[in-house]
């Protein structure tokens, strides 16, 4: 890049000049503010090596550098500055591998992010990013879009100036970045499932404690007949009458088991025909029973969970985007996860055809969103509108906690 110069619209129009002379000074760069980015602790989606970690981006060390691995197209760095800092200007140098999309970012508390700026237009070298007005103990770079069609990226380092202070941080309170950290999990881990799990009995049953919906049932009139259980499985669409099949192969002697002939005969209809009073009493007892339990949870992840998270990883999508998979699934099976999956990429593509993240999940919340509309029993769409789509605009692509929503006016959060 030598010195040539390169001018950058940021948010809110403003225009950054950037020149990138061939060596330049910590104190030049510098300029009136202090550079409040080195030493601090680092933190990164993946790494290709336990040789290049986030560290390797803010040890003043040009010899070392930060490579993610090779997974999703979107991919994150960040540093801890410690305490709230005021972040006026970030200088990139990338390796042979850059981000063609990216935005620098600031958080308080490492969940709800905001933009400093960003670009759709890398083309690697040195990028130094000047004017920029904001603050937050946290400093990212969320890189969207790769250079080359497989592959990660890398960045030999990323310094932020600001007024300062910043002080000296000893390597003890450096924060070890080997292998994949909780906040990039995907949704399959124990917490990051449990988030989803979370999320969705907030707006199926009301709680965040799912486990207390293995008794719930009723008619919500959807025409889908009885809806009971932690997912909602239904009279009408055999995934009822799967839960109490198998129940019955697992435990032969229970009260739903004579109810099996009716739930066969109204499979595809919203008919109560042979079930009634004590199909639901029988259902509600059985919540009590611990195989009846597991055979709700086997049944959700074989039927909703697996599939979801399975075509969102196709699609190169991080915890978000598969949480959002996942609720679509639920609500619309997953043979309508795909129908709303191939309207949203009409108009989108997503990251593992080389599209933006954050704008393939939008064009997917919209198309979910005009779905729900057409059927009356879930036009309420605060579940896309005031949930997944408000991690979308912080930018909380990992569903990472602490994490505030509503559903149907309700107000929940979850603290890790």
């Amino acid at each position: 890049m030598g010195g040539s110069f390169r001018s950058f619209a940021l948010i809110g129009g403003i225009t950054a000049v950037l020149c990138v002379p061939p060596a330049v000074s910590v104190a030049a760069v510098a300029g009136a503010d202090v550079l409040i980015s080195q030493g601090r602790p680092a933190l990164a989606s993946s790494t290709a090596s336990v040789a290049w970690t986030a560290n390797g981006v803010d040890d003043g060390d040009q010899r070392t550098r930060w490579t993610s691995g090779t997974g999703p197209g979107t991919q994150w760095v960040q540093i801890d500055l410690g305490a709230a800092q005021e972040v006026r200007r970030v200088r990139l140098s990338w390796a042979t591998v850059f981000a063609r999309a990216y935005r620098l970012q600031v958080s308080d508390n490492g969940s709800v992010w905001r933009d400093l700026y960003r670009t759709s237009s890398g083309n690697g070298g040195a990028d130094d990013v000047r004017d920029l007005h904001g603050s937050g103990r946290y400093l990212r770079l969320l890189a969207t879009r790769r250079s080359v069609a497989s592959g990660g990226y890398s960045l030999w380092e990323m310094r932020a100036y600001g007024p300062g202070p910043s002080g000296p941080v000893t390597e003890s309170g450096r924060r070890a970045t080997a292998g994949v950290p909780g906040e990039a999990a995907d949704l399959t881990s124990a917490g990051k499932k449990e988030t989803a799990l979370q999320l969705v009995a907030s707006a199926e049953n009301s709680t965040l404690d799912w486990r207390r919906s293995f008794g719930y049932i009723e008619d919500i009139g959807d025409g889908r007949g009885y809806t009971g259980g932690i997912v909602g499985f239904t009279s009408g669409t055999s995934d009822m009458l799967g839960v109490v099949t198998e129940y019955a192969r697992r435990r032969p002697s229970n009260g739903l088991v004579r109810y099996l002939p009716a739930l066969r005969a109204v499979d595809g209809t919203d008919s109560h025909r042979g079930l009634g009073p004590g199909f639901v009493a029988a259902w509600r007892t059985a919540a009590a029973d611990p195989v009846f339990r597991q055979v709700q949870e086997d049944a959700r992840d074989r039927i909703y969970f697996g599939p979801a998270v399975r075509l969102a990883e196709s699609d190169g999508l991080r915890a978000l985007g598969q949480f959002a998979y996942y609720d679509a699934a639920v609500m619309h099976g997953v043979d309508g996860l795909r129908e709303i999956r191939s309207r949203a990429a009409r108009s989108a593509r997503p990251p593992a055809r080389d599209g933006d993240e954050i704008g393939y999940l939008a064009a997917f919340l919209d198309a979910r969103a005009a779905e729900m509309r057409t059927e009356a029993a879930h036009s309420d769409t605060s579940r896309v509108e005031t949930a997944q789509r408000v991690f979308l605009r912080t930018a909380n692509l990992d569903l990472t906690a602490p994490l505030s929503w509503q559903v149907y006016g309700d107000r929940y959060t979850v603290s890790r």
